[in-house]
């Protein structure tokens, strides 16, 4: 899933590429794609792209008249093309689910692999009409979040460290591939409860957070959309590295396994040398 660095790299790639320029025609292909009816999507066709912004994990299209807010989701993506091709595309045939065309002949595609659909597309006129927009938290590059309100967010916090990162309404932005290393870069435990951390952790979690991110944003930087996702892997030290030696102290790094996800950790970095339960490898073992 494209999280905060990504997307704000597709920001600046976009912003370069849109902005001034007008769109000509906006093809759902997908019917799951788009999530809103009025206004249209032939409310954006003849407009100009003022902005291109950034909202957690969202990315918005601004033009003189409605926004286009995406959500990549899992498995969606931007593909940006300098000449689109010619003629409409056809519904149901591949990956395809928007197209975007500019009066310049250019243009992207969103596209979505495998079956669960989730990519998102709103046409809306003020982006906080968007539910999930409407209920971030706030973003942790912003100048305005320090130490100190980092801390009060996790006040009461009574859940475990990975799921309280990856909650938008907490903080936005973060998911699970940079939840697990931020974790690392702390040294800290993905199940520690997140209220239970003493000054000292909690500044040590915020740094982790703040320069974990961004690092990624400036590896990301000046990167076209299609080299993003390889820029990622290659940037992550523990996230899809099961197995692998961890590159801080060489121990093997494990994995914990959820219905639709899993995390990545070091036990010596992490949790005193100690692997953490498993409860899905543990029944297959039985």
């Amino acid at each position: 899933m494209p999280e905060l660095p990504e997307v704000e790299a597709l920001k600046e790639f976009l912003a370069g590429r849109l902005v001034g320029r007008r769109i000509v025609r906006v093809l759902p292909v997908a019917v799951s794609v788009l999530k809103t009816y009025d206004p249209p999507v032939s409310a954006l066709e003849g407009r100009e792209v003022t902005a291109v912004r950034r909202f957690g994990k969202f990315l918005d299209l601004a033009t003189d008249g409605p926004h286009l807010v995406t959500h990549l989701a899992r498995a969606g993506w931007l593909h940006w093309r300098d000449t689109l091709p010619d003629g409409m595309p056809r519904p149901g045939k591949g990956p395809l689910a928007l197209r975007v065309a500019l009066e310049t002949g250019e243009g992207f595609d969103l596209t979505e692999a495998g079956t669960q659909k989730r990519l998102a597309v709103y046409v809306v006129e003020d982006p906080e009409l968007v539910p999930g927009v409407a209920r971030l938290g706030p973003d942790p590059l912003a100048d305005d979040f320090d130490e100190r309100r980092f801390a009060g967010l996790l006040q009461g916090e009574r859940r475990r460290l990975k799921g309280a990162l990856r909650d938008q309404s907490l903080i936005a932005g973060v998911g699970n591939a940079y939840s697990d290393e931020i974790l690392h870069a702390a040294r800290m435990s993905p199940f520690k409860i997140a209220s239970s951390l003493t000054p000292e952790e909690t500044r040590r979690l915020y740094e982790a957070l703040r320069d974990t991110l961004t690092e990624a944003v400036e590896r990301s930087h000046g990167l076209a959309a299609g080299r993003l996702k390889a820029e990622k892997k290659t940037g992550l030290r523990v996230h899809g590295r099961t197995g692998e030696a961890c590159p801080v102290c060489g121990d093997t790094i494990r994995e914990v396994s959820f219905s639709d996800s899993s995390l990545q950790y070091c036990p010596t970095c992490q949790t005193g040398g100690k692997p953490l339960a498993d409860r899905r490898m543990s029944r297959l073992l039985k």
